[in-house]
């Protein structure tokens, strides 16, 4: 697969066809006599949260509506994501349901995007099998999307159209729908050198490419401006970012300069690799406040042996270097990990030493896995997998383990009054509010009466209370109670 730049040529005439679909999606909605609906439904990262919403703005400037969840739309997207071994079942499972959608609204257009769909098997399967599905795209073609509905629209025939470049366009150059009031979500590379022996995601989101820095920062800049708080700036890795680029700046010179813009409280940047990250990247979160206190560095195994099965190019010794480092030049800050358990070949004494790592690093929380073979990779290929009933046992203590570290690191926050980034309502109960500290820390929390607000007095308790107002919004709250994966707390005050 080669990188592909779209050149502004192309995307003039990108542009032209969103005018021009505008003007059909109108005239069809005229005829029908109510306005064209769209959905579009998401699996996995925050990587595929961000092209969904580069799908909806584009649905959207050409003048479709989204849809109620519940509602048959007109356009329906299925945006995929294939880490995990029950994706598949996921997609073709919830895919079937769509059948008798498609009885009842012929027109309506059914397109499955995404991950998955850069696996041939995948494909050919919906084609087989899936003759309501209407087009089929990968996830750096998302900016084909207004040919694709012009070219289905025109010629009633399915549009399979998974382009083998991996193409690179501008972030600036794409309508965002952002589904959250006060995080944007900013990618500044695509795709994965690394080729994990465990992972497909180089296969399904192509070559590293770096986004040009200075449209990276014209567009936080951008977001400032609109009123964001917090920004998060995403990639497979982001420490290589500029590597596949000699004149670009490094990751860290990114950081900091995205530091200086004013009006972000908060910056977070996800996934860090550890064979990458550099002591400069510790030194820039340390020196900027508005850069969030919390970093993920994905451990997988903490066998120097195991480590070097998996590919990944980096040994206990290095990771526990930059793993202490950050705990001693950020000691207030949170350190989360992500854990395989039951890699091929995986002893008890390769076991043991992941636990060791995981005492000697005390993360803070740590998303934890049992190995699920992924065709494709060459850790599918492995004669030594371990068995089933070894990975539950070996997954039971880990968890022991770390779920008592996690409580130990949410305890230690009793007592103390934290700034709170409001992200919304809690889905449990509709009188709690639900945010972060800017260590990332979860904290559901009440506002007790008395408090007040732009001069008017506010209490969750109030069967009138609206929370969606207070979305993205910074408040002082007291931790009262430690929960094994997160904290409650009471609001002081608001900050602004």
């Amino acid at each position: 697969m080669s990188t592909v730049i779209v050149s502004q040529d192309d995307l003039l005439r990108y542009h032209s066809l969103l005018a021009s679909l505008e003007k059909r999606i109108s005239a069809m909605s005229s005829e029908l006599g109510h306005p064209l609906t769209y959905l579009v439904k998401t699996y996995g990262c925050q990587l595929n949260e961000s092209d969904s919403e580069k799908i909806e703005g584009i649905l959207q400037s050409i003048g479709l509506i989204e849809a109620e969840e519940s509602a048959i739309p007109d356009f329906l997207f299925l945006n995929t994501c294939t880490i995990r071994e029950n994706a598949d079942i996921r997609l073709f499972g919830n895919l079937g349901a769509y059948k008798i959608n498609k009885r009842q609204n012929r027109d309506m257009f059914i397109a499955v995007c995404g991950c998955m769909m850069k696996q041939e098997e995948n494909v050919a399967r919906i084609k087989k099998s899936f003759p309501y599905v209407d087009a089929c795209f990968g996830p750096s073609d998302i900016h084909l999307i207004p040919e694709i509905i012009e070219q289905k629209l025109n010629q009633r025939k399915r549009v399979f159209s998974v382009s083998e470049e991996d193409y690179l366009v501008e972030d600036n150059f794409i309508p965002v729908k952002r589904k959250r009031k006060f995080r944007a979500l900013v990618p500044i590379m695509y795709g994965c050198n690394n080729f994990c022996t465990y992972c497909v995601v180089p296969y399904t989101r192509g070559r590293e490419r770096s986004r040009d820095s200075k449209e990276i920062l014209k567009q936080l800049k951008s977001l400032a401006e609109e009123g964001y708080k917090e920004v998060m700036l995403l990639g497979q890795n982001v420490n290589s970012y500029g590597h596949d680029r000699p004149d670009e700046i490094s990751f860290a010179e990114l950081l900091e300069r995205t530091a200086q813009i004013p009006g972000f409280s908060r910056i977070r940047f996800m996934t860090s690799h550890p064979k990458d990250i550099s002591e400069e990247v510790i030194r820039t979160m340390q020196k900027y406040p508005n850069i969030e206190r919390h970093l993920h560095l994905p451990m997988q195994s903490g066998s120097s042996r195991v480590l070097k099965r998996m590919n990944r190019h980096y040994d206990q010794e290095q990771y526990l270097k930059t793993a202490l480092l950050f705990r001693e030049c950020l000691p207030d800050a949170t350190l989360t990990t992500d854990i395989i358990v039951g890699f091929p070949g995986e002893t008890e004494e390769d076991f043991q030493e992941t636990l060791n790592v995981i005492a000697k690093c005390k993360f803070d929380s740590a998303f934890t896995f049992q190995y699920s073979r992924r065709p494709g990779t060459k850790a599918a290929e492995y004669p030594d997998q371990i068995p089933q009933d070894v990975v539950t046992e070996r997954f039971g203590r880990l968890l022991e383990l770390q779920n008592d570290l996690t409580f130990q690191s949410n305890q230690s926050m009793v007592g103390k009054t934290e700034e709170i980034l409001i992200e919304g309502r809690s889905a449990t109960a509709p009188d709690v509010l639900t945010g972060r500290t800017n260590s990332s820390r979860l904290v559901n929390f009440k506002i007790p009466k008395g408090i007040q607000l732009d001069g008017k007095e506010i209490n969750s308790d109030d069967p009138n209370f609206d929370a969606d107002e207070l979305e993205g919004r910074l408040c002082m709250v007291k931790i009262l109670k430690a929960k094994p994966y997160s904290v409650e707390g009471e609001l002081e005050r608001f900050c602004e």
